[in-house]
């Protein structure tokens, strides 16, 4: 769903320390590095999405565009690329709904 996630950070050294001692379990390692403005981006080996800490005094902000029903329920009935489309009446896994 994600291809990176950016987060700023108003202590860089330590968040980047806590994020990569947290994510070490699973295999997480930095991916590219500059300075503390741009930020690290840590990776799973494998995966191609990834994690981006960059210094900043800002306040994070997350926003949200308007969902409706009818939209998650069009997302949810879309075949995922490469599948078959489902029959109507019958989710992904052949469950009638």
């Amino acid at each position: 769903m994600f291809d990176h996630v950016k987060f700023g950070a108003s202590d860089f050294a330590a968040s980047k320390a806590f994020f990569l001692k947290a994510l070490e379990p699973l295999g997480v390692a930095i991916a590219g590095e500059g300075p503390p403005a741009y930020g690290v981006e840590l990776v799973r080996p494998g995966n191609n999405c990834s994690l981006i800490i960059f210094e900043t005094q800002e306040k994070p902000a997350i926003i949200f565009g308007r969902v409706t029903y009818e939209m998650m329920e069009e997302a949810w009935r879309a075949p995922a690329p490469g599948e078959p489309t489902p029959r109507a009446g019958v989710d992904g896994n052949g469950i009638d709904r």
